[in-house]
């Protein structure tokens, strides 16, 4: 090959790998983030469900008939509330609607959401577990493109 040649043939190169890294960064990346960020939210759902799971439990427990909380008002502003009858509570079940359920309801509907999260929860994992694997692709090709030796298995580490 020609100086001109191997010149031109460098910089085809640098290019793409220029571009490999650009996807990696802009696209793969990102995208991995959302896949987790997406995740954590619907592992706090679950957190948010179990805790009400509890407050049940414990409020079936106690069998009283009244019931003195605290509530929220926003922006930690608390005030002193008292609940005549508690056997019946309004439960969050999406896009802002509430329901009211007896506490036996209550308890079987979150048991049925919280199946539901876990279930999307795997799925997030398995789309994470994806992209990781897409990265470490790209990578790979990046170094074959290069002329990079292989890593050692002790230099290696996780991408995220």
């Amino acid at each position: 090959m020609s100086a001109p040649d191997s010149a031109n043939a460098k910089a085809n190169v640098d290019q793409k790998v220029q571009q490999y890294e650009t996807f990696i960064s802009e696209v793969l990346k990102r995208d991995l983030q959302k896949v987790v960020e997406q995740r954590d939210q619907v592992y706090e759902k679950i957190s948010q469900y179990l805790q009400l799971k509890n407050t049940i439990q414990s409020l079936q427990e106690a069998g009283s008939q009244q019931l003195k909380t605290d509530v929220d008002l926003g922006c930690n502003f608390y005030v002193q509330a008292e609940v005549e009858d508690p056997s019946r509570i309004f439960v969050a079940v999406g896009y802002g609607f509430f329901v009211e359920m007896t506490h036996d309801e209550a308890l079987r509907f979150i048991d049925k959401k919280t199946s539901q999260l876990t279930t999307f929860t795997e799925q997030l994992t398995k789309d994470s577990a994806k992209i990781k694997a897409n990265i470490r692709m790209v990578l790979e090709g990046l170094r074959e493109l290069q002329g990079l030796t292989d890593l050692p298995e002790s230099r290696r580490r996780d991408v995220f």
